[in-house]
């Protein structure tokens, strides 16, 4: 393979080869080339790190080129891993060859823990501690993130239970990492006040697996920005805002130049590039993440106002963030430096409504009622932050499909990030993990912090504690897994089988199936709820639980389902959990779901044959 290597490469430069050594080709002549050939050659990407380390053997003038802090190495570690390579200054030096060691064993590492936690956490979400191998783990904390992204990455439809838990791994190493950066930035004085930096945090906190940074949305406002500064030189081509140098923070006294910042922002913002207040739309969470504002170019009143905000100081307009009620505003002073201000001395703007500028009773007007002077106040980073988050909050709260309620979850964590002591938050946290069933230790814990920052709650705490006592107690009696046998007697009437791709007859959704239970094994309650009575075979009859398309589980009657013989795949989050791969007809189990179902594998592919034996004899009828 090196040889190879070696004669495609001295194919890519026979000058140089001919020019170094004419009477001699091959790799006979390969020590007396130059220098930046043989580098050249090394580097060529055909090599791997085991070719580098056999020709690094051979004789001390390639071990000389294959130094551990020279190009060859380097080179071997960014074809391996090239997006660790922004992480490194061109300027520092690095032992490549020890970097790339390092970077392999955190892989195999990570690859060990990933692979190992179906087998731990099958039966339950996976614990707060669960995680505590890789914090363990010597290190850069980059090189095992890397690993869980390359895992992320591999082929779409295998080693989905690898990806499954890499990506939980993963959500809860960079939420750490971000909950960190958000408690020291609010730890900043109250003169600090950057405000899209605070929102990035929320944002990249919400969404952790995406590639949000401060860096990349700044870049995006900088382009806004010069647009205005285009749209402002047709306006005043000497406007002192066009000689504005990045990052400083000068400030516009008169006010008929920030009203002509303010006419070019209107019209860059809301005419030409088109952003405007998502009103039909309101109640989603995409319009208080700062990079889906920039992409979607709509949001609510206090994203918006934020964009704009930031814009208008990069311009020299010092805008205030007002926390108005119901609406999020921002203030322009109109009155004198230094002299005493009142309420009526602004004009408020309304960045939802396309820069509207308004005056108090306008304000009012707006929301529809009378409020009190002090609400037209300025307000800091950290209050900004709380309304952002107390709206994500209010959108948790009404998540109905998602059942893992994950921005309920992260929304909790954010404002008690920032109101550690919240109580009735915090018992809110704690009754979320006990309806959810996970991390009933993390339950106590939050629950005795409740009880000694509020004894009164000794009611609400003393239920949650004697039900989490219960459920742990529960777990410990539990014995070993429940294996159903398809040959079983009891289960003669189970037609369909895990992995198999169903559509419900009435509600024409697609799913999967998970699980099968040889008749309903709901409550009585459940049964009547769901009118289950009214089916013709009512509950003695199969029930399956099946992963629908829509994110949802449901335990469907078997009358209710059938074959789907278009099947495809269903895009659910814990499709990993409990499947290692998708055929293209079915799914196939992973080992913990084959074990509780040990005859169902063969079931399936002779159900598959059968369909599709069926389906190709109508078609060439």
């Amino acid at each position: 393979m090196a040889a190879a290597a070696v004669d495609n490469a001295m194919e890519v430069v026979p000058a140089l080869a001919e020019e170094a050594a004419p009477e001699v080709a091959g790799l006979s002549c390969l020590v007396n080339l130059p220098g930046e050939v043989l580098e050249y050659i090394l580097c060529c990407g055909s090599l791997t790190a085991a070719d580098i380390g056999r020709v690094s053997s051979t004789c001390r003038r390639l071990r000389e080129l294959c130094q551990s802090s020279g190009k060859v190495w380097k080179e071997q570690f960014r074809v391996r891993w090239p997006s660790l390579m922004k992480h490194y200054s061109p300027t520092d030096y690095v032992n490549w060859l020890e970097e790339y060691k390092v970077r392999q064993k955190a892989g195999l590492e990570a690859r060990k823990i990933v692979a190992s936690f179906s087998k731990r956490f099958f039966s339950e979400h996976v614990p707060c501690n669960g995680f505590s191998d890789i914090e363990n783990l010597e290190g850069p904390e980059i090189f095992f993130e890397d690993e869980l992204v390359c895992i992320l990455n591999m082929e779409g439809r295998k080693a989905l239970t690898w990806k499954y838990y890499a990506k939980k791994i993963l959500y809860y190493l960079r939420q750490q990492k971000i909950l960190n950066n958000l408690k020291a930035f609010l730890q900043q004085p109250d003169d600090y006040e950057s405000y899209l930096e605070g929102a990035v945090y929320i944002d990249q906190y919400c969404n952790p697996l995406s590639d949000i940074s401060l860096k990349d949305i700044q870049a995006q406002i900088d382009s806004i920005v010069e647009l205005v500064c285009k749209t402002l030189r047709g306006i005043n081509s000497r406007h002192p805002s066009l000689a504005f140098k990045a990052g400083e923070s000068s400030m516009i006294m008169e006010i008929e130049l920030q009203s002509q910042v303010l006419d070019a922002m209107n019209y860059v913002l809301y005419d030409q590039l088109k952003f405007k207040g998502n009103r039909m739309d309101y109640y989603n969470a995409l319009n208080l993440y700062m990079h889906q504002v920039l992409i979607r170019r709509t949001g609510i009143p206090i994203s918006m106002s934020l964009l704009y905000l930031t814009i208008a100081r990069q311009l020299g307009v010092p805008l205030e963030p007002v926390n108005f009620p119901s609406h999020f505003l921002l203030r322009w002073c109109q009155g004198a430096e230094g002299a005493t201000l009142d309420i009526f001395d602004y004009i408020y703007i309304d960045a939802f409504g396309k820069g509207k500028q308004l005056t108090v009773k306008e304000c009012e007007y707006l929301i529809g009622q009378h409020v009190t002077a002090a609400l037209y106040g300025v307000v800091n980073v950290k209050k900004v932050l709380q309304r952002m988050v107390g709206n994500l909050l209010s959108l948790g709260k009404r998540e109905g499909i998602d059942q893992s309620y994950q921005l309920l979850r992260d929304s909790l964590d954010l404002y008690l990030a920032m109101y550690p002591d919240q109580v009735q938050l915090l018992l809110l946290q704690a009754r979320l993990y006990f309806h959810l069933g996970i991390w009933p230790e993390k339950v106590l814990d939050i629950l005795q912090h409740i009880q000694t920052l509020d004894p009164g709650q000794h009611g609400a705490v003393g239920y949650l504690v004697q039900h989490t006592l219960e459920h742990i107690e529960r777990k410990k009696e539990e014995v070993g897994v429940e294996v159903k046998l398809r040959s079983d007697e009891k289960h003669r009437d189970v037609c369909y089988s895990i992995g198999l791709i169903m559509k419900h007859k009435r509600y024409g959704y697609n799913c999967v199936i998970y699980g099968w239970d040889p008749t309903c094994m709901m409550g009585h309650e459940w049964i009547r709820n769901m009118n289950v009575h009214s089916l013709p075979h009512g509950h003695h009859q199969p029930f399956y639980n099946v992963l629908v398309e829509d994110g949802s589980c449901r335990y469907a009657a078997q009358e209710n389902l059938e074959y789907n013989v278009e099947p495809q795949e269903i895009s659910h989050p814990d499709v990993g959990r409990y499947f290692s791969e998708f055929t293209g007809t079915h799914y196939i189990p992973n080992a913990e779901l084959e074990i509780r179902y040990p005859e169902d594998l063969e079931f399936v592919y002779e159900t598959v044959q059968n369909i599709y034996s069926a389906k190709k004899e109508n078609i060439d009828e």
